[in-house]
């Protein structure tokens, strides 16, 4: 039986950005309707939708909002 996926295996866009670029947020927020979040220095890299039907699909979402924020940025 093959073992579980790492954090970083599943989301290496994610894993990338914090460990090299900026933060992300997860959560409601009084001033920002997306659930999930990416920031740099610079200032927002990606803002996900309101709700999703779980916690993976929002973490799928961010990871591929980060990725194409790298794509588009030649990173």
């Amino acid at each position: 039986m093959a073992s579980p996926k790492s954090f970083e295996q599943q989301y290496p866009a994610i894993d990338r950005f914090i460990e090299e670029f900026g933060w992300i947020e997860i959560g409601e927020n009084d001033m920002i309707s997306a659930f999930v979040r990416a920031y740099s220095e610079g200032g927002t890299v990606y803002e996900g939708k309101d709700t999703y039907p779980s916690m993976d699909a929002a973490f799928k979402d961010l990871d591929r909002g980060i990725q194409a924020f790298f794509d588009e940025n030649g990173m």
